[in-house]
């Protein structure tokens, strides 16, 4: 049988680094770990993008700190609450997703997980997938499990609040999602859940349905999210996101990208460094003698190392200093299918968050293609000539051509 870690020290740890609220309280769940008994728990990751990302990583290194300490840790695929899409924070629904096109995106989640979760050995992580349960609701389970639920607290939500004011539709099977991602809870009957502090309102609906069905309380705690000092999120409007499947040279230079503003959010919530070492690293970022760019090497080789290795990321580390500093092309440089248009390219190779903004930046300059500048009225790609080159964005990002 698993030893449960009942160490008040390590316990404290695991409740406050990167946490923003925990309910009912901090107080309470310290005192069920404490008491040695072994909780349940787990996160879910809706697989609409081919790869996690540094941010998914957060919440996934959390989970490893439960596992370290003996807990039950599962991790959920969301196959099913993917085909609905999250109304969480957005503007506009989500474009519907089909059943492959959730499985295709999933298939690689588990390996890139096992950075920071063991699914093997002792203790082993139980990875689960969403349609085992909520395939089977009938209709009539829908319409019980909603009826715990108030219209008025779905339309209280600041991102429906929004649309209602741009006068935007709200879609009926949106209200859906936060029911059925509760209902994950009820289905694997849990201690704890865990997500992104964007996420409280999903997991306290999970937290409501356990109370009204099982009668049971169940912990929610809620991530800091990745963002600099103006609440500046991670991410993929603001094109700094760092996916998990980045070779280990693109994922140091991603990071190494970010604003100042994101290092000391990322030591803590992104590195495994003991916490009076990030403290130290905090307290030199007040120094103005000191060099951010110093820190942020430091902490992308951090992040790289976590997902790649030592080896590799001390490479990544080289590479950049290289390019960067000495003005070299990257040795290892990422592929990507062509698209006939530049625009499309850019963006699909993300480059550029729009085609607005990949021409906005071509406009500025900042393109070439070999050693040719790309100008706006060339926005054509041509396999006899573009294929194998390399386009550079800026002066940090780079990628293959390949048709």
């Amino acid at each position: 049988m698993t030893k449960v870690i009942t160490d008040e020290k390590l316990i404290d740890e695991v409740l406050t680094r990167g946490v923003e609220n925990i309910f009912p309280s901090r107080e309470e769940l310290k005192k069920v770990l404490i008491s040695g008994k072994r909780i349940r728990l787990y996160c879910g990751y809706d697989p609409t993008a081919k790869s996690l990302h540094l941010g998914n990583a957060i919440s996934i290194n959390k989970l490893g700190q439960f596992q370290k300490l003996g807990h039950e840790v599962i991790f959920l695929v969301g196959d099913f609450t993917g085909m609905i899409g999250d109304p969480t924070d957005k503007s506009a629904a989500r474009k519907k997703m089909t059943r492959k096109e959730i499985l295709e995106n999933s298939k690689n989640y588990q390996q890139q997980a096992s950075k920071y979760l063991k699914f093997e050995g002792e203790n082993p992580v139980i990875i689960k997938y969403n349609s085992e349960w909520n395939s089977k609701l009938t209709f009539d389970n829908v319409i019980d499990l909603a009826s715990n639920f108030t219209a008025q607290q779905m339309f209280q939500r600041e991102m429906f609040q929004e649309r209602i004011k741009n006068e935007k539709p709200i879609y009926l099977h949106e209200f859906l999602y936060p029911l059925a991602q509760g209902y994950d809870s009820i289905a694997i009957d849990v201690d704890l859940e865990i997500g992104g502090n964007d996420q409280m309102f999903n997991m306290l609906c999970g937290r409501d349905l356990m109370k009204a069905i099982k009668n049971k309380e169940k912990f929610v705690m809620t991530m800091k999210l990745l963002a600099d000092e103006k609440g500046t999120k991670m991410g993929k409007t603001e094109g700094n996101v760092v996916n998990l499947d980045e070779i280990p040279e693109n994922m140091f230079g991603q990071i190494m990208a970010w604003s100042d503003g994101l290092i000391n959010p990322g030591f803590e919530l992104c590195t495994n460094l003991a916490e009076n070492v990030v403290a130290e690293i905090k307290e030199k970022m007040k120094n103005p003698n000191n060099n951010p760019r110093d820190l942020k090497l430091q902490l992308a080789y951090e992040i790289t190392k976590i997902n790649y290795g030592e080896t590799a990321a001390k490479k990544a580390q080289e590479n950049f200093i290289n390019t960067f500093s000495k003005k070299q092309t990257p040795k290892y440089i990422k592929a990507y299918e062509a698209h006939e248009n530049v625009l499309d390219f850019m963006v699909s190779a993300g480059l550029a968050t729009s085609k607005s903004d990949a021409r906005r930046k071509i406009e500025q300059g900042g393109v070439t293609i070999g050693d040719e500048k790309v100008i706006v009225g060339e926005l054509i790609l041509n396999k006899d000539l573009h294929d194998g080159k390399v386009m550079k964005v800026g002066k940090k990002d780079f990628v293959k051509i390949k048709f």
